[in-house]
């Protein structure tokens, strides 16, 4: 996995090497004696060194003396593909491989960090995990983040409401990243919807290491007419706050997956969190009404 941390101090050592023979605006600190002498290190600190990420790849354009630079962002502006970067002979240049080596490592830590702790007490959701114990398991256990212990089984039943018309709950999935850009806008969002619509909707929650279908489990434990999971989509170097809603009606354990009706792409650069929520109740209405999902449901 490559950190943020790696990816400054990648840039770190290529601004040494093009800074020999220059000015130096680096000034030396000493670390501890080791064997009796003290041992230099360069300090740089982080705000000389710019953040690629912060620019959209949209806007980023590396191409010099381009014969026609605005048909060119006209056609960046339909597309966060790695077009209109640059090389040195047959390589990238240093910057295009850095910004590329920096947003791999954004999809990285989307996959393998964790939500918080604060953001779920924040928004009200209890949590609890599935049989994976930890990333490295869920990522090559895929069958053991669609289960729960049975002690797990009887806390949801315990704090849930029992036969709900709509279960709604959160799931980490791929990108813990797009539960912390998206879940305080949307959620709120599908609950005023789904309310509007008077629809009985159960308590909200949060599942650790959850893959998809985990709703089915989840949907047959309680009872529930339809089950809503907001879920962290795989990340690419785009974005890692992608998130997607996968919905159900009557989900059971072992279903097919044509019965799953999804709105992928839920994030600020795609359909923005609370448009999005707006979306999800009507389906949800939908599905109720017409006692399907999937490729049975009529929109």
């Amino acid at each position: 996995m490559i950190s943020e941390q790696a990816v400054k101090e990648m840039v770190q050592q290529i601004v040494e090497q093009m800074t020999i023979g220059q000015k130096q605006t680096t000034e030396d600190k000493y670390t501890q004696e080791t064997d009796g002498k003290e041992q230099p290190e360069i300090c740089i600190e982080d705000k000389n060194l710019k953040d690629l990420t912060e620019i959209k790849m949209q806007d980023y354009f590396a191409v010099p003396n381009p014969e026609n630079k605005e048909v060119y962002l006209g056609l960046k502006e339909q597309t966060p593909a790695r077009v209109g970067i640059w090389r040195t002979g047959s390589r990238n240049s240093t910057e295009t491989l850095l910004r590329f080596r920096a947003d791999h490592a954004v999809a990285m830590d989307a996959v393998f960090t964790y939500v918080s702790e604060e953001l779920l007490e924040e928004v009200g959701l209890f949590s609890v995990n599935t049989l994976c114990r930890n990333k490295d398991e869920y990522m090559t256990r895929p069958d053991l983040g669609r289960k729960f212990s049975q002690e797990t089984i009887e806390m949801i039943k315990e704090k849930c409401v029992k036969s709900p018309q709509v279960q709604i709950y959160v799931s980490d999935g791929l990108s813990s990243t797009a539960i912390e850009a998206n879940i305080k806008d949307i959620l709120p969002s599908i609950m005023q919807g789904l309310e509007n619509e008077g629809l009985k909707v159960g308590t909200p929650f949060f599942v650790k290491h959850g893959r998809v279908p985990a709703m089915d489990v989840i949907s047959e434990t309680l009872d529930a007419g339809a089950t809503v999971v907001l879920i962290g989509e795989r990340p690419g170097l785009a974005t890692g706050e992608s998130m997607s809603c996968y919905m159900t009606y009557g989900g059971t354990v072992g279903m097919p997956e044509s019965r799953r009706t999804v709105i992928s792409n839920i994030h600020r650069g795609g359909t923005p969190a609370t448009e999005a929520g707006a979306h999800i109740a009507q389906i949800v209405k939908e599905m109720i009404n017409q006692k399907a999902s999937g490729l049975d449901l009529k929109l």
